[in-house]
């Protein structure tokens, strides 16, 4: 019984070596930044000294719970309706949300439209962003 658990560990060991492996090759290539993107504090800054918006997209109740400052509310649903009236901002745009999820959707419509956008994530997440910047 010891030699199998012994050699259990050490496949676990040698699986984990080369994952970190396979992992760092990836990172190297950049391919992992392409897949989850850059350092995303780095591109809220920037937006940011660009003069970017806040843009929340989620309902209207969880805007009204708690929201950014100076954030301008359109829900994810409404998002297609009102390009014309985000275009006019003629402003970059940083979208967020609770989790990330509909903010990383309405970047994507954003940008689709034309419109110079990022997304945020999370409203946590991008709370702690903004206090570091």
């Amino acid at each position: 019984m010891p030699n199998i658990l012994l050699n259990t560990c050490n496949f676990s060991y040698v699986l984990i070596q080369l994952i970190y492996a396979f992992l760092s090759k990836l990172k190297s290539m950049g391919f992992l930044t392409k897949l989850f993107g850059s350092n995303k504090t780095d591109g809220i800054n920037t937006y940011l000294k660009k003069g970017a918006i806040l843009l929340d997209v989620r309902t209207k109740s969880e805007y009204n719970s708690v929201h950014l400052k100076n954030a301008l509310h359109i829900p994810l649903q409404d998002i297609k309706e009102n390009i014309n009236k985000i275009k006019k901002l003629n402003k970059p745009v940083i979208t967020y949300c609770q989790s990330g999820m509909r903010s990383r959707s309405a970047a994507k419509i954003l940008r689709l439209a034309g419109i110079n956008a990022i997304n945020g994530g999370g409203i946590l997440g991008l709370k702690r962003k903004l206090n570091e910047a």
